[in-house]
């Protein structure tokens, strides 16, 4: 029996409807909910790689910090681009990288641009211009990251001379070539909730969001005894602020500052976990969880792999 025209016309808007929804749903990227993250190398504890415990059941990445753009002399001179390595690199070298990736295939190993200080001073964000700081920049990390076989790259620039658009278009396409180029799978940034460092880090989102992978968001530069109920409530405020992007939780390893993971971190990690809010967990930093063992990694990694 032929349908009337109307009746066709439907039918074709409702496949034509199906294919869209499917083909969204097929785009979209599944969560992170079992990515691990962790800074190691700042504080020259002498921990190593292998100290860490690794659960074979997350996507787990180790955070070199940090690769700055000074000088390496006492002079703490900035150097408009050309990154040297400021991590405990005795302890955490090209060879000790390939051992952890070769013996833990869910292992990836990134580095940390800027932090917070640099020789005891606080380490500017401080370009001469866009193109020569991202021609260094470009140069100089590709040198770094093709002789640690590393596999990303992490923002954590804390103070800048430099206005927000700079800074956005800097670190933009820095990670745009960068991606390009094929020396690195995926980035973060590492802002705070601070009014300049994210007037910083919010432009650079609206320009290149798209671009940065993670966002490892500082949580425990709240204040000390952060409650579970106002740790979720930021966590719903930096998501809205950094909207669409992967907005990773976070402690720092000696309780100064956040929600304490003896104080409800894991029950809100678990209340997130349950909303499919999850996208991780990284902490600050392996050279303080040396002192107790990494029983909160160990704890963090095991909430992480149960399946959802």
């Amino acid at each position: 029996m032929e349908l009337p025209s109307i009746c066709k016309l439907c039918f074709a808007i409702f496949i034509l409807n199906a294919s869209l929804l499917f083909l969204a749903a097929a785009a979209t990227p599944p969560s992170d909910s079992n990515l691990f993250r962790e800074y190691i190398g700042a504080e020259f504890n002498n921990v190593k790689f292998s100290d860490v415990p690794v659960n074979s059941n997350v996507d787990f990445h180790f955070i070199l910090s940090f690769a700055i753009d000074y000088d390496t002399s006492s002079s703490t001179s900035p150097t408009n681009g050309k990154f040297n390595i400021f991590w405990d690199k005795q302890n955490l070298s090209p060879s000790q990288v390939s051992s952890i990736k070769s013996e833990n295939s869910n292992v990836k190993v990134a580095l940390s641009l800027g932090g917070d200080s640099v020789n005891g001073e606080s380490a500017y964000f401080n370009p001469s211009s866009v193109d020569s700081w991202v021609s260094n920049a470009v140069s100089s990390l590709t040198s770094i990251i093709k002789e640690y076989n590393l596999d990303g790259i992490d923002i954590d620039y804390e103070h800048f001379k430099s206005d927000p658009d700079t800074f956005a278009e800097c670190i933009g396409k820095l990670i745009k070539t960068l991606k390009e180029n094929g020396v690195i799978k995926f980035a973060s940034i590492a802002p705070f909730d601070d009014e300049v460092v994210q007037n910083h880090y919010m432009t650079l989102w609206k320009s290149y969001g798209s671009l940065i992978d993670y966002v490892n968001f500082q949580f425990y530069a709240y204040d000390k005894g952060t409650t579970v109920d106002e740790f979720i409530g930021y966590f719903n405020t930096q998501s809205s602020n950094y909207n669409g992007g992967k907005v990773l939780v976070s402690f720092i390893s000696d309780g100064s500052g956040g929600l304490s993971p003896d104080g409800g971190f894991f029950t809100a990690c678990s209340t997130l976990k349950s909303q499919q809010k999850l996208h991780g967990i990284f902490v600050w930093s392996a050279d303080d969880s040396k002192a107790n063992g990494f029983k909160y990694e160990k704890q963090s990694q095991a909430l992480l792999a149960i399946p959802h």
